[in-house]
């Protein structure tokens, strides 16, 4: 039976803030949230867990921490399996359902060249125009540019956070990171308020953007380390669309191009391509 006082929402926001869901995936399939909590709490020697506050920091967030009872969980996290979220920190939840029933990733190189750049805003402003969801990280380059271009136009989009939604990353997208939830779009991490980003939350991230969308563009990545190229990972393993537009004249052939090479990935020649396609 669930720990008495502890609701599911208190019970998976603790846990998720000290494990990983695939730590959690057997104790969970057998257990609810608030008795793994109580459970773990009870082993834990370190005292790390009992100094945690599970209802001090649900409602110490800025945001709401979604659960998959919500009405408003995306259902396209299930396909993570073990990997599949506790739950999410979001603001905008309102508009959060509508978003994620046709979101588009459109994500690659922070330091793309100017013309794979264009070429992304050129895709982003075409799907939002037809009523996709343009959905990326606020990242240098591509994902940035994507979000500015689905403003442009006039239309909502969704963003994806490695770090806590009290905070932007890089720092200098704060004015983008407020723009999007008062234009009607939506923020979304895996991570608590105070949570800074770092390689880990980066790749974590990455993975959770090419499972809530229906499809990924795949802008210019240069280097396989870069935070995109988890992004189409994830996006193959989970059999998502993976659509690559063509390297900027001034690029060396790099992992996109790889990825056509191998046949993971469709090439994206046109707006209309990518159209037809989703």
């Amino acid at each position: 039976m669930p720990s008495p006082g502890l609701s599911e929402r208190a019970a998976r926001a603790a846990l998720a803030a000290h494990f990983t869901p695939s730590q959690l995936a057997a104790e969970l399939a057998d257990l609810p949230p608030q008795e793994v909590w109580k459970q773990r709490l009870s082993r834990d020697s370190s005292g790390r867990l009992s100094r945690y506050s599970p209802a001090g920091g649900l409602h110490a967030a800025s945001g709401r921490f979604l659960i998959p009872s919500d009405e408003a969980w995306p259902a396209a996290l299930a396909d993570l399996g073990p990997h599949c979220p506790l739950g999410v920190w979001v603001r905008g939840e309102d508009q959060l359902s509508q978003l994620t029933a046709s979101a588009v990733a459109v994500t690659g190189s922070r330091n793309a060249a100017r013309q794979a750049v264009a070429r992304a805003q050129t895709f982003a402003t075409a799907i939002t125009e037809a009523g996709h969801t343009v959905t990326a990280t606020l990242a240098y380059g591509v994902d940035s540019a994507a979000h500015q271009a689905a403003a442009r136009a006039g239309r909502a989009s969704l963003a994806v956070l490695p770090c806590g939604l009290d905070r932007a990353h890089p720092e200098a997208h704060a004015p983008l990171l407020r723009s999007i939830p008062a234009s009607g779009g939506a923020l979304l991490s895996l991570y608590p308020p105070g949570t800074p980003a770092s390689g880990l939350t980066l790749k974590a991230s990455a993975r959770l953007l090419a499972a809530l969308a229906h499809a990924v563009i795949l802008s210019e990545v240069l280097d396989d380390a870069e935070p995109a190229m988890h992004t189409a990972t994830a996006a193959i393993s989970l059999r998502r669309l993976l659509l690559v537009p063509p390297s900027s004249t001034d690029a060396q052939a790099g992992p996109t191009d790889r990825l056509l090479t191998a046949h993971q990935a469709v090439p994206l020649t046109d707006p209309q391509t990518a159209l037809a396609l989703l």
